[in-house]
């Protein structure tokens, strides 16, 4: 299992050394006092009740043919295994959810349900929870040591909806410090790995979900994402993931990476293994009418939708202009093209505004505090990856400094968008930052025309350049890596990432000479340090996914393409079929 990277002694004078080593061993001793038979391999029977999809699980708990305890002593045996191997655990709530009355709901009206249904339309189902969640009389950390011995005074409001749709939150899952980064690691909690090979990262920042989710410790996990937090570790993990609109789904007691900021917003969104299971828990959370528990959510019930035997126009963006995918995520994005032409679909390559325009406008506008509401909550010895570091360090460079850094950038190497980047991120004024907001709002109506201009139903991409990257390689690959995804929380579409495929050695491998070829000296700064970590041979068996894009408020929509993109990859006989772990 991945640990710390230092040992934390309790006796150390450091506060922040001293609430670490708490803190784990509090998890440890939750883990500890969990029955005995949590720790055994899981027998058939509970191999059925981990095979059971969203609705069979809560037909079958509601008809009291399918016990709490059967339920969680089937998931609680995957979670200790899930803990043991990729260290995805915040929290555990496993012996509260044993012995808790589940309530009935009085929201769900949907008259086609039966009595039981209506009451508890999430009846049994296990659900985890991202670790910037608030539970009330747990810690939400966000992965910061600041935050420990600080319990929620309150349960935010989807947890509150799920405790009335008979779910079950059973553990808290990690994140890397304030939701940044390419990576799930702290000092608080350690480093989560990747179920498919522990030497590569499960993403961030809901990192510990996505791991647990494809170890099967869950059915669903409860993330947030502003720049493809949700989206990332499904890629990396080979799960279901997608992020809304915001206010589409209930958010109200997340705690947000940088407080207060509106312009690029934080979107709290659920993952699941299965993608049916991913729509029919939107459908009922939709049915519990969360405006009614949030206050900012959008009073917009859920709108039933079948593309099934419609043509469709998939609009494709093969590259963002700064990181060209790698063969095998474009493998991915080509085997989904294909699968879809041969459905009778009309894919075509799509020439969106510069990826690298709204990029730039959304990282001045997450940092147009200078990072403060971020870096202001991290103790002096909490270590942070060094992307990280690299981020403060340039924020806090002298603005002449970072005008010359651009220029040599731009003699040398051409790479505009990295040096474009060098001289815009900086403290921003209030009047910098609204004019910031009136570019970001001009830069929206340029997608709309271009999308309305060539009538698509979908956009389609990587979700990244890469697929899970190596642990402790961020700052090589960088956070503009992330754009891919990052552009579609600055512009509120909605995004759902599903799995495609696996990275294979043979297919997969770059052109041998390749790190000598025109093409590879032609890339940019960023893309050259992100090439440096590729290897298909030590990435082999890694899962690869796709992203599917739709505009604003169009979940429903979303699902049903990414179920057709999953259908379509069956037609073909290229149906993904995970690990088992």
């Amino acid at each position: 299992m991945p640990t710390p990277e230092y040992s934390i002694n309790m006796f150390s004078s450091s506060p922040h050394r001293q609430d670490c080593a708490a803190k784990q061993e509090e998890r440890q001793r939750k883990l500890n006092e969990l029955p005995s038979s949590f720790f055994e391999a899981c027998t058939e029977t509970d191999n059925k009740v981990l095979d059971l999809s969203l609705s069979d699980l809560v037909q079958r708990h509601n008809a009291g043919s399918l016990s709490t305890a059967s339920i969680l002593n089937a998931y609680g045996k995957k979670v200790v295994s899930a803990q043991k191997a990729t260290n995805c655990l915040a929290d555990v709530m496993l012996h509260e959810a044993l012995t808790a009355k589940v309530p009935v709901s009085p929201t769900a009206t949907d008259h086609t349900l039966t009595p039981e249904q209506r009451l508890t339309p999430l009846s049994g189902v296990p659900v985890s929870i991202k670790d910037c969640i608030d539970i009330e009389g747990y810690d939400t950390t966000v992965g910061y040591s600041s935050k420990v011995n600080h319990p929620a005074s309150s349960s935010a409001a989807i947890v509150r909806l799920l405790r009335d749709a008979g779910a079950i939150p059973h553990v808290k899952t990690t994140t890397p410090p304030g939701l940044l980064g390419l990576e799930t690691s702290s000092d608080l909690f350690g480093r989560t790995s990747n179920p498919y090979n522990e030497k590569y990262v499960s993403g961030a920042s809901t990192g510990g979900g996505g791991a647990l989710l494809a170890c099967r410790g869950s059915v669903i996990e409860i993330g947030t994402d502003i720049g493809g937090s949700v989206r990332m570790p499904a890629h990396f993990c080979g799960v279901y993931g997608m992020k809304s609109s915001a206010g589409r789904f209930p958010g109200w007691g997340t705690l947000p990476p940088m407080p207060g900021l509106e312009s690029v917003a934080v979107s709290c969104s659920p993952m699941s293994r299965r993608l049916d299971d991913l729509e029919e828990f939107w459908k009922r959370v939709m049915e519990m009418q969360p405006w009614d528990y949030d206050h900012t959510c959008v009073p917009l019930p859920w709108r039933p939708i079948n593309l099934q035997g419609t043509k469709l126009r998939f609009g494709v963006v093969w590259e963002d202009g700064m990181i060209s995918p790698s063969p095998a995520c474009r493998r991915a994005l080509q085997w989904v093209c294909d699968a879809l032409v041969k459905q009778g679909h009309e894919v075509i390559d799509f020439s969106p505004p510069k990826i690298a325009e709204g990029l730039n406008i959304g990282f001045q506008l997450c940092f147009a505090d200078g990072g403060a509401g971020f870096f202001n909550t991290v103790r002096k010895d909490e270590k942070l990856d060094p992307v990280l570091l690299a981020t403060k360090s340039l924020l806090g460079m002298p603005l002449w400094l970072k005008k010359f850094l651009a220029m040599i950038t731009r003699k040398w190497s051409g790479d505009e968008a990295y040096a474009s980047m060098l001289e815009t991120l900086h403290v921003k004024s209030p009047a910098e930052e609204r004019a910031l907001v009136v570019s970001r709002d001009e830069y929206r109506a340029k997608w709309h025309k271009a999308w309305e201009v060539e009538g698509l139903d979908f956009v389609l991409t990587v979700p990244h350049a890469l697929p899970a990257i190596p642990a402790g390689s961020a700052e090589k690959v960088t956070l503009v890596s992330a754009a891919y995804m990052m552009i579609f929380n600055i512009l509120d579409y909605t995004a759902g990432v599903l799995p495609v495929s696996f990275v294979n050695r043979e297919t997969d491998a770059l052109p041998k000479d390749f790190m000598k070829s025109a093409e590879y000296n032609n890339m940019g700064l960023m893309s050259k340090g992100a090439y440096s970590v590729y290897d298909a041979d030590a990435m082999h068996g890694l899962p690869v996914g796709v992203q599917v894009i739709g505009r604003r408020f169009e979940e429903e929509k979303v699902l049903q393409g990414m179920k057709i993109v999953e259908d379509a990859l069956e037609g073909c006989g290229r149906k993904f079929v995970p690990r088992e772990f």
